[in-house]
């Protein structure tokens, strides 16, 4: 049974004080000096409007980069943006823990919001500790007697059991945020699906699609795994196929090829069930040739699938109930490899499925394929943690949620 966590329907927020912890760590240009709007600062601003309209008065926790890099910077341009997507006021207050910030906390008024300085500025912030710990971390000692409620909105950063996310939930109501809610309910969509429940994986971050393979056919999640990307290439030398020098040297420099042992026992554990290429595109001095994978190794570089494969992926894909992608099919950013990513993105949106979208590369390919968004039922703005859930493992932030 999946567990119930409090939602933003199910407190009384007037007139109280709201932590509210959004991740709205932004992509940062250090030639321009400026920060890049994404899906997740709108979703921020989303939460927080309400809460305002809720007549809460909230105190905004947030970080940007990581300590030694360029991106790791104050979140003062991020308040006029949560300003501007909000379509309200949010002051920032360039401080977190000391009296300034304490008395900018106590002066505020139902319905307004403030955002502090970036967390990780603090030296606590980012030790992995439990609840328990943290609620002695600097942030959560300053802050907690201010407080009446937190509100953990940053599902993407609750893979870290940071002071930030964990902290506050032992000593105050802990309710999940929109954003929050909308990532639970999807996965878990996913995690107890309508059958046949197929995810698509592909992209070039295997260990990722590995993970999510092995917990989702071990424990009878996932009834079929269509693979391509760098996860089908990986398979398809995991069934004795030689692909050829310039791909291979490729997947060894990116040290992929420790992966293939493994996934020849996964494939004859689960043979039934993995769909990998039956053939591929390559470069052939700029154009795309397909070609058999009878037919390798190739000397070209393998940059997509082919059309024989497309077809086979398209038909499981009309069947499903249930379907997540994760990771582009090939190289879409080269318009002659385009094909693979496109026609099963095509083909995912026509379904009469429950279709989540895994952020990251895949969103990205929606996008500049110029696809249509609303076709897919939900798109998951979580990179890491999104992988972690489907992988069984427990978030920290999330866990504090569950009743």
């Amino acid at each position: 049974m999946t567990k119930k966590f409090l939602t933003l329907d199910d407190y009384d927020f007037a007139n109280k004080t709201v932590i509210l912890r959004v991740d709205i760590n932004l992509h940062y240009d250090k030639d321009t000096g400026k920060l890049e709007v994404s899906d997740r600062l709108i979703e921020a601003a989303k939460t927080i409007k309400e809460l305002c309209e809720k007549k809460a008065k909230v105190v905004v926790l947030a970080h940007q980069g990581r300590e030694g890099e360029p991106d790791f910077i104050s979140l003062r341009q991020h308040a006029q943006l949560l300003s501007q997507y909000a379509g309200i006021k949010i002051d920032f207050v360039d401080s977190i823990i000391d009296e300034k910030a304490k008395n900018k906390i106590k002066s505020l008024k139902p319905g307004e919001a403030i955002l502090l300085e970036n967390v990780r500025f603090l030296d606590d912030e980012e030790l992995e500790k439990t609840p328990e710990e943290h609620a002695n971390s600097s942030l959560v000692k300053a802050l907690s007697p201010l407080a009446n409620v937190f509100v953990n909105d940053a599902f993407s950063a609750s893979h870290r059991s940071h002071s930030s996310i964990v902290g506050f939930s032992t000593l105050m109501p802990t309710v999940a945020g929109r954003l929050m809610e909308k990532e639970l309910k999807s996965l878990n969509k996913v995690l107890n699906p309508e059958r046949p429940n197929i995810y698509i994986l592909g992209g070039a971050k295997p260990d990722d699609c590995i993970k999510i393979i092995n917990h989702g056919l071990e424990k009878g999640i996932i009834d079929e795994v269509l693979a391509c990307g760098v996860l089908g290439e990986l398979f398809l030398l995991a069934q004795g196929f030689e692909l050829g020098e310039k791909t291979e040297d490729f997947l060894k420099k990116e040290g992929f090829y420790n992966l293939v042992d493994g996934l020849e026992q996964t494939f004859k554990k689960y043979n039934d069930k993995i769909f990998i290429p039956l053939d591929v595109a390559i470069d052939l001095n700029g154009k795309r040739k397909e070609i058999d994978i009878t037919d390798l190794p190739v000397n070209e570089m393998i940059k997509d699938i082919g059309s024989q494969t497309i077809k086979l992926f398209a038909e499981r894909i009309r069947n499903a109930k249930t379907i997540v992608v994760k990771g582009p099919a090939g190289v879409y950013e080269e318009k002659e490899f385009e094909k693979g990513t496109r026609k099963i993105l095509e083909e995912v949106a026509r379904a009469k499925a429950f279709t989540l979208i895994g952020g990251g590369d895949t969103s990205l390919a929606i996008e500049k394929l110029k696809l249509n968004k609303d076709k897919y039922s939900y798109i998951s703005l979580a990179g890491g943690a999104m992988i972690n859930y489907l992988s069984g493992k427990k978030l920290p932030g999330v866990e504090i949620l569950m009743h």
